[in-house]
């Protein structure tokens, strides 16, 4: 099934959600959940608390409650893929229901604000970028940057459908293939760059610098355009495309690395470039105090 897999945080605290295409609706990882319900501090804790919630809901009689919990596999802290239970909007809201704490009201109407948000997204997908752009800027990165990235996830999603077309898998197919890009027009397989930059669990592109994610999307969009003309039936045919759309990018890049004099497959990563929030907010506070000097010298001139 086609799933797609995201962190939501409610208040300081990250949820871990997948989006079932097939079933059309969200599983939410109990744990995590239980962990804001119970205010434990450490995922393990929450692992522990719920263990004691599932057996005194069995000793209560609601087996059915437990049955419908499925188990998928989410990220967890250490950055593996591990499986961990999870349940729908109605399973985890009769979880809520059965543990006492003072975060329930207030978790139910995020949970319902999850499922409404998604719904609207998907009627309109451009309500999908205005909160990519809207998370990007709580997070410091720069306009700039943050107008490469919603080009970068307007290429890939266009690419993804390309694939989608051909009849490729989302899974395995997909990695490969996105991972044949990378190599290609960077040198380095997503792993090797993901090791470049230090990164374990972070998103790859949402570590790129601006040129960096210029050209991978110059390399995906480039692949999506060779594939619509050569129109490939085999894995080995995707493939070639694959190749022909890095390849794009790589000379680009060769070209600009010709000119400056360096690689620009940076070992940076978001937090070397993102601007401090203390930067931010002085920023802010400068603009502030100007506009307020220039009311005053209009109301002088008045």
């Amino acid at each position: 099934m086609g799933q797609e897999t995201n962190i939501q945080l409610f208040e300081n605290a990250k949820i871990r959600v997948i989006w079932d295409d097939e079933q059309e609706k969200h599983f939410f990882s109990v744990v995590d959940v239980v962990g804001v319900l119970s205010e434990q501090a450490t995922a393990r804790n929450a692992s522990v608390y719920w263990a004691v919630v599932k057996k005194r809901l069995k000793t209560e009689g609601a087996d059915e409650l437990i049955t419908n919990c499925k188990q998928l596999k989410l990220l967890a802290t250490d950055g593996k893929m591990r499986l961990t239970d999870v349940a729908d909007l109605e399973g985890i809201l009769r979880i809520v229901q059965s543990i006492p704490s003072k975060k329930a009201e207030p978790l139910k109407r995020w949970l319902a604000q999850v499922g409404s948000k998604r719904i609207e997204q998907m009627i309109d997908p451009e309500l999908s970028i205005q909160q990519a752009v809207a998370d990007y800027k709580k997070m410091g990165y720069s306009d700039k940057w943050i107008a490469n990235r919603v080009k970068s996830i307007d290429a890939r999603n266009e690419l993804t459908n390309e694939w989608k077309r051909a009849g490729l898998s989302e899974g395995r197919d997909f990695a490969i293939l996105t991972d044949l890009i990378t190599k290609t027009w960077s040198g380095k397989t997503t792993k090797e760059y993901k090791q470049h930059k230090g990164l374990t669990k972070e998103n790859l592109r949402d570590n790129m610098t601006t040129i960096e994610l210029a050209l991978n999307t110059l390399a995906e969009a480039s692949t999506t355009e060779i594939s619509k003309r050569k129109n490939p039936k085999t894995m080995s045919q995707n493939m070639q495309v694959a190749k022909e759309g890095g390849n794009v990018a790589k000379a680009a890049r060769q070209q600009l690395e010709n000119t400056i004099g360096e690689s620009i497959v940076s070992p940076l990563k978001a937090s070397d470039y993102i601007r401090p929030v203390e930067d931010s907010k002085t920023h802010q506070l400068s603009f502030d105090e100007n506009d307020i000097q220039r009311n005053e010298n209009n109301k002088h001139k008045n």
